[in-house]
């Protein structure tokens, strides 16, 4: 059972693991810092990140796009912060509104990014968000967890866009996973634009609700039927990243703020500069080492052979 679930794996990812020579088909992994509203709603402040996770080694910095007016009830925008502490208005609607970034604000960030050496990306959580972030031609948008059963919004990313989409999957059923690989199978578009993100929402998340071999039977499910799988994680620390992506993930999407301790939701669940230093330098020498010997004894072995190899007859 063990060794057919193996191999069921090995096909679903629709590649051997290795090439003929002896260079693995692990692909650099490409980390995303989500600084997504820990810009407390400034401008200066969201560039000031960017900067940070680019000198770190993040590939992409991403933000967040609502309009709340849209998206929330009238109940829940009238509603007090349930975190008073965290909130930057009177209402959980007007707190919203003063960490949302213009149209053209996230355009100004998009191409600070061009100048400074960083990819641009936005989650978008409602359709006017997605109609005015189409328009930015970015690498991709991500759909959050809380709403990748909007399909009236997941319709105009796959309708009108043309950069992949992300989808995280956080308190979602498979039978709902199913139906949005299934929403873009329709129109033959989920082998070359789709990403599906194992994520459990959570802030932070134990350990034991990470559930990281969900990337498995992702893989296992969906390897020949979606372009490409993620991880999207809501830990404390670095310590399991590295195995999302031995085990599949292409993309590792982290929470970034400058200052744990600053106000705000999502804070105290992201990583500071040094902990994406040492994210990034971790993935990165995880990728040099998956890889078999090119030859049986390595240059760098020689040395030690001559010396240390027993030859006594």
């Amino acid at each position: 059972r063990v060794l057919a679930r193996r191999a069921k794996f090995k096909e679903a990812r629709g590649m051997a693991l290795f090439d003929e020579g002896s260079r693995s088909r692990y692909e650099p992994c490409k980390v995303v810092a989500e600084i997504g509203c820990n810009h407390m709603g400034q401008v200066e402040i969201a560039k000031e990140l960017m900067g940070l996770a680019k000198r770190a080694g993040a590939r992409y910095a991403k933000f967040q796009k609502r309009t709340p007016k849209e998206l929330l009830t009238e109940e829940q925008y009238n509603k007090p912060h349930p975190v008073p502490h965290n909130s930057y208005g009177e209402t959980y609607g007007a707190h919203r509104e003063f960490l949302e970034f213009s149209k053209e604000q996230h355009w100004e960030l998009y191409k600070y990014g061009k100048e400074i050496g960083i990819e641009w990306a936005t989650s978008v959580w409602d359709v006017t968000s997605a109609r005015e972030m189409i328009e930015i031609p970015c690498d991709y948008l991500k759909v959050p967890s809380a709403c990748n059963n909007h399909f009236e919004m997941l319709k105009i990313l796959r309708d009108e866009y043309t950069g992949d989409v992300h989808v995280s999957t956080g308190m979602t059923t498979k039978r709902e996973i199913e139906d949005v690989v299934e929403f873009f199978e329709a129109t033959g578009q989920a082998k070359s634009r789709l990403c599906i993100y194992n994520c459990t929402s959570g802030y932070p998340v134990p350990f034991k609700d990470v559930c990281m071999l969900e990337l498995v039977r992702l893989q296992e499910t969906y390897g020949n039927r979606i372009k490409e799988f993620a991880f999207s994680g809501h830990h404390l620390g670095i310590s399991i990243d590295v195995a999302a992506y031995t085990l599949g993930a292409k993309w590792i999407e982290r929470h970034f703020t400058k200052d744990r301790t600053w106000k705000g939701t999502d804070h105290a669940a992201s990583l500071e500069t040094p902990g994406l230093e040492k994210l990034c330098r971790d993935l990165h020498a995880t990728y040099e080492a998956l890889a078999l010997k090119g030859t049986d004894i390595l240059d760098i072995e020689n040395e030690q052979r001559d010396k240390l190899k027993y030859r006594k007859k």
